[in-house]
C-alpha cells in the first residue's frame, strides 16, 4: 500500500509544486497513490494564499490529495473568526501577528500589508474583508489525522497511550512534550511534521518530515510502501531507515 506524504509547507508554493512534480514522476513508475499533506499551509512563507488555492483547487479537480490541519492553519482561521482569539496552546506572550508566528506573511499574501506594524483593529478589518470565505471553509474543514493501513498521518503527533479516535485536536496539531521523547510502539507508524529539523528523520515508531521549509530549508516528501519509508528527491527514492 503506497502513500506519499509532504511536510510543513508554510506558504512555499514553488517548493510544493516542485515536490508534486517528483511525485508525478514516481507515480509514473510505480502507480497512483494518495498524497498526504501534514498541515501548516500558511504563515511565515511568501505565498500562503497561493498554497491554499493550489491545494483547494487540486482536490476540487479530483486529485487524490489529503490535506491535514496544522496549528498555524488553526490559528489563521480562528484569528479571522475572532479578533480576541488566542489559541489555548500558544504561549501567552505571543499573538498571531508576532514575528515568531508569521501571521503577517499570511495576511500579506491576501493583500493586507505591514500587518505587524499598524493598528491592530485596522489590520483585522482589512483581513476579514480580504480572506475569501471559501479559503476559511477549506482550512477549518481539514481533518486532524489520516490513517491508511499501518500508518497514521498527523500534523504534530499523538498523545501516547490514547487511541487515535480519542485524541484531542490540541494534541494532534500542537503536541511536543510527552511525544517527541516517547519511544514506545504506537501500533501504527506515525508520520508527522510540526517540529522543524534539518532533514527528515525516522525514529522507529515515528517519522518527522518537517525539514524547515519555514526557515529556508527544503520541503520534504516521503513515500511509504506499507511501513517502509523512502525519501523522495529530484533524483528518485532513497530508503529512510530508523536511527
Amino acid at each position: 500500500m503506497r502513500t506519499y506524504a509532504i511536510g510543513d509547507i508554510h506558504g512555499h508554493i514553488d517548493l510544493l509544486k516542485e515536490v508534486h512534480g517528483w511525485i508525478a514522476e514516481d507515480q509514473a513508475k510505480h502507480g497512483a497513490a494518495p498524497v498526504v499533506h501534514v498541515g501548516d499551509l500558511v504563515d511565515r512563507g511568501p505565498d500562503c494564499r497561493g498554497v491554499v488555492d493550489y491545494l483547494r483547487n487540486g482536490i476540487a479537480s479530483g486529485q487524490d490529495w489529503v490535506v491535514l490541519k496544522g496549528n498555524h492553519d488553526r490559528m489563521f482561521t480562528n484569528y479571522i473568526a475572532d479578533f480576541n482569539y488566542h489559541d489555548p496552546c500558544l504561549r501567552s506572550d505571543l499573538s498571531y501577528l508576532h514575528p515568531k508566528i508569521g501571521g503577517a506573511a499570511t495576511l500579506a499574501s491576501y493583500g493586507v500589508k505591514n500587518a505587524a506594524d499598524r493598528p491592530l483593529a485596522a489590520v483585522y478589518a482589512e483581513a476579514v474583508a480580504a480572506v475569501p470565505q471559501a479559503h476559511l471553509d477549506f482550512l477549518t474543514s481539514r481533518p486532524s489525522y489520516f490513517q491508511r493501513g499501518a500508518v497514521i498521518y498527523v500534523h504534530a503527533g499523538i498523545r501516547p497511550g490514547i487511541i487515535i479516535g480519542s485524541q484531542s485536536e490540541d494534541d494532534l496539531v500542537w503536541i511536543r512534550k510527552g511525544w517527541l521523547e516517547d519511544t514506545s510502539d504506537h501500533g501504527a507508524l506515525i508520520v508527522h511534521g510540526h517540529t522543524a529539523l534539518d532533514v527528515p528523520t525516522h525514529y522507529g515508531n515515528r517519522v518527522n518530515i518537517d525539514s524547515s521549509a519555514a526557515y529556508g530549508g527544503p520541503l520534504t516528501v516521503v513515500v511509504l510502501e506499507g511501513r517502509d519509508v523512502f525519501h523522495l528527491t529530484a533524483t528518485g527514492r532513497t530508503p529512510l531507515l530508523p536511527e
